[in-house]
């Protein structure tokens, strides 16, 4: 399982975040979480999900704001369920507690522990971590205008789509997804999911 933890950046002397968060990842997300995302804190919101796709998808959309550091932990949860995550215990929401505030001594505000034998899990779990962090680098370089093509692209779009969408020309796309590195980041996707996919099957194994 994959528990995410996000602590909002500097919560005391900005306006709250969370619940603008819970609201999006419980409507855009809500297929692939095991409980509903939560609030645990004031500034802190959980999400649980068995789905590591959908735990990639929720670090990228947090990390995007900038506003939040998160932690991805990895292994076991104590079943039967409960019926809110906060409520929920186990290993994985512990090691997403210490990925968590080690994220706060990061640059790429994000870490990721797994509950796992250091040959096994951890291993892919520190891997995941360390090519997610090229990719983060790579986003927080991104444009306004690199963002909106690649929100276009990501939902589904062709590129010739979103051009047209945008207003701009065919060649004005290539050269705006080219300096966006969005090709690169979509590529990227699926690899650092197989790695997350194996950091957990790892700790399954272990049980």
């Amino acid at each position: 399982m994959f528990v995410i933890t996000a602590d909002q950046i500097d919560s005391r002397r900005s306006a709250d975040l969370v619940s603008a968060e819970l609201e999006r990842i419980n409507g855009e997300h809500a297929a692939g979480l095991a409980l509903p995302a939560d609030r645990t804190a004031g500034d802190e919101l959980q999400a649980l999900t068995d789905d590591a796709a959908t735990a990639l998808a929720l670090a990228l959309q947090l990390t995007r704001t900038r506003s939040f550091h998160v932690g991805i932990g990895v292994g076991p949860v104590r079943s039967p369920l409960p019926a809110a995550t906060r409520e929920a215990s186990g290993p994985a929401f512990f090691a997403a507690r210490d990925a968590a505030t080690r994220a706060k001594k990061s640059g790429i505000r994000l870490a990721i522990h797994s509950q796992s034998q250091p040959q096994a899990g951890s291993t892919r779990a520190d891997d995941a971590e360390s090519l997610l962090a090229l990719l983060l680098i790579v986003r927080e370089r991104r444009s306004d205008a690199g963002w909106e093509l690649f929100d276009l692209l990501a939902a589904g779009r062709t590129q010739a789509e979103a051009a047209a969408r945008l207003g701009i020309s065919a060649p004005a796309a290539s050269a705006r997804a080219k300096a966006a590195n969005i090709k690169a980041e979509l590529a990227a996707l699926p690899g650092l999911t197989r790695l997350l996919e194996q950091a957990d099957l790892m700790t399954r194994q272990e049980q």
